[in-house]
């Protein structure tokens, strides 16, 4: 069944709208603003009917707070009110509103909006779903072109997407970057992920695939992979208009090997000038080298990894960044198991 809140400061408003949809959806009632945010960190309602005039927070400055909110963006609101102005109108449709609806109000207009919108709704989430499985489809492929070609690394693309969604849950959890990580698509930027070494398209697979340590004039090839991947992620920008998961895979390819101290490559940035999708990468790129064998070296134990991004702390590594992948570190080491015996 499908949840609606309804928020207004006036009792009988309240049972009307009550009355009108208890037999057709989930109803959650509040009486202000302030008590439909604290209902909101509880619940997600599949759409808000609220009403305008409200004494401390009127519906016209808790709309903007919900657009301002990844979380709640997404919710379609109604307005309920008594006004009949085409300047409230027009100031709610530009604040988000889907709709008004005059009160008082009759019981079948109100449940034929509420009906179209929740429909509607679905139309687009469904589209935004097909969207995001064409966009996750191609990134995907496009990995597994790497992939296949860089035969020393095998299942590296997937493993560090795995530890970059454990890393981003804890900084999330903890607040840490939080204006930031709080706007991201996950859906999108996950999958975004799996392009960082796109660029090693561009490496020889005599170099890729060597059986043994780089000399420095084959570790200086190699480290054009990241100008390599922005140049090739530049080329799809251009050509299409939403592009935001390309944003972010643009960064993760560019600046994974960026240094918190600047001595990374491939533009020596330091500190946050680095793009903060770089710097988780970063850590996550890095456990993953040192978890797993290569020619030229054994695995590393999970406790030796750890300790080695510990003391790379405001060295290679945001310091924030490391704080938050101390927390997390077992869980890291969870999934390496699991992804290893695969």
């Amino acid at each position: 069944m499908k949840r609606i809140f309804i928020i207004d400061d006036n009792e009988a408003n309240l049972f009307s709208a009550r009355t009108a949809l208890d037999d057709t959806y989930e109803i959650f009632a509040a009486q202000s603003a302030e008590r439909m945010f604290k209902l909101l960190e509880k619940i997600t309602p599949d759409l808000i009917l609220l009403d305008i005039e409200m004494p401390e927070m009127d519906g016209f400055e808790a709309l903007k707070i919900l657009k301002e909110d990844e979380r709640y963006r997404s919710i379609p609101v109604i307005f309920l009110t008594g006004k009949h102005d085409s300047a409230s109108e027009l100031r709610g449709f530009e604040l988000g509103a889907v709709d008004f609806i005059n009160k008082p109000f009759a019981t079948l207009v109100l449940l034929r909006r509420i009906k179209l919108h929740i429909e509607t709704d679905e139309l687009i989430k469904e589209s935004r779903r097909d969207l995001e499985q064409t966009h996750n489809a191609t990134i995907e492929v496009m990995a597994n072109m790497v992939e296949r070609r860089d035969e020393i690394t095998g299942g590296h693309i997937a493993r560090t997407q795995k530890y970059l969604e454990i890393l981003i849950n804890e900084l999330l959890r903890t607040g840490t970057y939080a204006d930031e990580i709080s706007g991201w698509d996950m859906g999108m930027l996950l999958p975004s992920a799996q392009l960082h070494d796109i660029g090693k398209i561009a490496i020889s697979d005599l170099i890729l695939n060597k059986p043994a340590k780089l000399t420095d004039e084959e570790f200086g090839k190699i480290k054009q992979h990241c100008g390599e991947g922005e140049s090739i992620i530049d080329e799809i920008i251009a050509k299409t208009k939403n592009n935001s998961f390309l944003t972010h895979a643009k960064r993760f390819a560019g600046y994974h090997h960026e240094k918190w101290n600047g001595k990374g490559y491939p533009i020596g940035l330091s500190g946050e000038e680095i793009p903060l999708e770089g710097r988780i990468m970063a850590i996550a790129d890095v456990y993953d080298a040192l978890v797993s064998e290569r020619p030229y070296k054994q695995a590393f134990t999970h406790d030796r990894a750890v300790e080695i991004i510990k003391g790379d702390s405001g060295i290679h590594f945001d310091p924030k960044i490391v704080e938050a992948f101390l927390n997390v570190a077992e869980d890291f080491w969870v999934q390496s198991q699991v992804a290893h015996q695969k």
